[in-house]
């Protein structure tokens, strides 16, 4: 029998079959996600602290043998790891000013200060003649 796979068989000299698959054979897991931000939060926070302290482990290490072998490779890749840990530290500061803005409340802004005049242009010349946009006492 012909079948599509039938080059690609000779060619590597090979036998295949099609294997059928039920609908009960495949077991696909469903992952829970959390809407807890707080959770959230606390292992992001937990994650970011590790990694802070192992990366400043690392940054120790490379240091010592940057300064025994004296090879400007070794320096620059503490500089590259040093770099990388100053920037996994901000990504922590970043992560607690997301949470505070997730757990401010939202609100508009307290005082609107916007001043309309609905008249002519002589109306408005004559309040101001008289003082009276200015909020000054003559």
């Amino acid at each position: 029998m012909d079948n599509k796979f039938s080059k690609l068989e000779k060619s590597l000299d090979i036998e295949t079959t099609i294997v059928s698959i039920s609908k009960d054979d495949i077991n696909i897991e469903s992952i829970e996600t959390s809407n807890d931000p707080q959770k959230d939060y606390e292992y992001s926070r937990g994650q970011l602290y590790s990694l802070i302290s192992k990366g400043q482990e690392a940054v120790d290490g490379i240091l010592e043998i940057a300064q025994e072998s004296g090879h400007p490779r070794a320096f620059e890749v503490a500089g590259q790891l040093i770099k990388s840990v100053a920037d996994t530290t901000d990504k922590l500061i970043d992560l607690q000013k997301k949470m505070k803005d997730l757990d401010a409340p939202q609100k508009g802004p307290t005082t609107v200060n916007n001043s309309l005049f609905v008249g002519s242009t002589a109306e408005l010349s004559k309040l101001i003649k008289q003082g009276l946009l200015n909020n000054t006492e003559e």
